[in-house]
């Protein structure tokens, strides 16, 4: 049996306390009265039930509860070389596409992943996923704008960024770093 007080007094396996307490000092919306936070799970990403009152226009109160699930910030990049008339991808298996009917599960995606520490920067985040799953290091990138992805039930907001990559740009050899599984780089043209 799980105990309930990991996340919220006790450190999860991330080292992670006061999971339960999250929203509730909210202030930026007086609309938005935060009651309570449950949470549900916190495993690597976090589950909560969060009820809340929200004031209509028409002035009316209502009492909401929504389920969020927290997996962390993110930055993905959008790799291109002008000369070559190319853009760089990877190919990764992702389960929860494979269980709602994706062929098999295979991706393919801009570079990128989520930040390792909440306060990591998205650019120093989205360069070592750029060396991780490719295998080249960009020199002078451009941020184009941050995106919640899925914001109805996801926390997370993603980072997007573009630069130039080339053949000269390569510095690690098989995709990225050693002694991780990586996934598989191709240019499209």
């Amino acid at each position: 049996m799980t105990n309930k007080n990991v996340g919220a007094d006790i450190p999860d396996r991330r080292g992670r306390t006061g999971l339960d307490r999250t929203g509730l000092g909210l202030t930026g919306n007086p609309r938005v009265k935060v009651r309570d936070v449950t949470l549900l799970s916190c495993h690597w990403y976090v589950e909560r039930t969060t009820t809340f009152d929200f004031q209509h226009a028409d002035g009316t109160w209502s009492t909401q509860e929504r389920e969020t699930h927290d997996r962390g910030n993110g930055a993905t990049i959008l790799l291109y070389d002008t000369a070559r008339e190319t853009v760089l991808l990877t190919r990764q298996f992702r389960y929860p596409v494979y269980v709602n009917g994706h062929t098999d599960g295979m991706l393919v995606e801009t570079p990128g992943g989520l930040l390792d520490q909440e306060d990591e920067h998205p650019e120093v985040a989205v360069r070592r996923e750029v060396v991780e799953e490719t295998g080249h290091t960009v020199g002078d990138i451009q941020h184009v704008f941050d995106v919640y992805m899925s914001p109805g039930s996801v926390t997370e907001r993603i980072s997007f960024f573009a630069a130039p990559y080339s053949p000269s740009s390569r510095t690690h050899e098989g995709g990225g770093l050693l002694g991780i599984s990586l996934p598989t780089a191709f240019e499209l043209t």
